[in-house]
């Protein structure tokens, strides 16, 4: 039995922004009380933490756990082992910036999810789709143009290309097979893609419903890139439930999330990253070039969805040495979100997006005991969370890690 007892606790509630002191008894995991004076077992770990800050686990709802290199071409002639022990540390580093869960929008497979789950290796609770599903020639399609036979590219990348209704139909329920916790189509250009533009459409409307069709059949959701107005309403259209990033987006596009309750998933920190640090890291001089087509309009797409009340979850979609930038997505956020706002994206409606609603995202009796304590409060200095070491320890099911 694992037993774990913090004294002197200053307790964010999310749901109403405010702060309470108090101790936390953390039992086999979960949270198992809340309250003053608090005891434990005589073998229990007692840390008092002085009236610190403390804030429920962070999630990242926007990960690649296996993109070690921003070089996705490159990443499918790697060894699934080397990949592997990338994705280790890559998921290690994010645990210790203070990610105790994380999506992953492709690339992780049910063999990391275990891994983790297991304690084989030390890293945030992982949530998976497989691999993205994209058309020939779209964003999940690395080949250059002179690269003819499919199968030269479909390795052991982050996405596999599907064409037609039947074909796509069957890499749905394919990657639903080996486990996955929601489908990811590519439903427009992309950044990384060698062969289309940003502001493609990518998918018929009947392929897309044909995934949407699947993944409900199996209780689970879809999850769209998608940039522009255009694909984004495509995809909403088509019954998908999350999008990611969105950099395009419009009034109407914003009109249709909050019409059909769906959840954006902004991931500014990587263009910025891409454009600092892309060409060091293996992106292409092409992938480079686009870059400046979403990065400027991110910010004032997060400010358009915010404003128009979506349910915005926290995202970071960071490739190879460049996922040590994962707390800058909160300094970026802020620029046009209040605090209390982002980190609500980072914990009870990324919580909320993953069907794990009370218990993760949340500081309360019965939910998993990841927690943040931190040096400062970020509700008046985002740098608390922005800065991975302002963070002073990092709790996941009742373990200091």
């Amino acid at each position: 039995m694992t037993d774990l007892l913090l004294r002197a606790a200053t307790m964010l509630d999310v749901a109403t922004g405010e702060y309470s002191l108090g101790d936390i008894h953390c039992v086999d995991g979960l949270i198992a009380e809340i309250g003053h004076g608090l005891r434990a077992f005589e073998s229990a770990r007692v840390i008092d933490l002085g009236g610190a800050p403390v804030l429920p686990g962070l999630i990242d709802a926007h990960v690649h756990v296996t993109a070690a290199t921003a070089d996705l071409r490159g990443l499918q002639e790697w060894s699934p082992a080397y990949v592997a022990a990338h994705a280790a540390r890559i998921m290690r580093g994010m645990l210790e910036r203070g990610f105790t869960t994380v999506r992953d929008a492709s690339g992780a497979d049910f063999g990391l999810a275990d891994a983790q789950a297991e304690g084989l290796i030390s890293g945030p609770r992982l949530f998976f789709c497989g691999k993205a599903l994209s058309q020939t020639g779209g964003h999940g399609d690395t080949r250059p143009r002179g690269v003819r036979v499919l199968e030269e590219c479909c390795g052991a990348g982050l996405g596999r290309v599907a064409d037609g209704v039947d074909a796509v139909r069957a890499a749905a329920r394919d990657e639903l097979r080996k486990g996955a916790h929601h489908l990811k189509v590519m439903a427009s250009g992309g950044v990384a893609s060698p062969t289309d533009r940003i502001d493609s459409t990518q998918y018929s409307m009947d392929e897309l419903k044909a995934v949407v069709e699947e993944a409900e059949a199996a209780n689970r959701y879809v999850a769209a890139h998608a940039y522009t107005a255009r694909a984004v309403t495509r995809a909403l259209q088509a019954g998908v439930r999350t999008i990611e990033h969105g950099n395009l987006i419009d009034d109407d596009a914003v009109a249709q999330l909050r019409a059909r309750d769906a959840f954006l998933v902004p991931t500014l920190v990587t263009y910025w990253a891409l454009k600092n640090e892309g060409r060091e890291s293996g992106l292409s001089q092409d992938s480079w070039r686009k870059v400046d087509d979403v990065l400027t309009a991110g910010l004032g797409a997060l400010e358009r969805a915010h404003r128009g009340g979506v349910r915005i979850a926290f995202g970071t979609d960071l490739l190879g040495a460049m996922h040590r930038h994962q707390n800058t997505e909160f300094r970026i956020r802020a620029e046009v979100q209040p605090p209390l706002d982002i980190i609500r994206s980072a914990t009870t409606v990324a919580a909320e997006l993953l069907g794990m609603t009370g218990r993760i995202g949340t500081i309360s009796v019965g939910a998993h005991a990841d927690l943040i304590v931190l040096d400062g409060d970020p509700l008046t200095d985002i740098s608390a969370l922005a800065e991975p070491g302002r963070i002073r320890h990092v709790i996941q099911s009742g373990a200091v890690v």
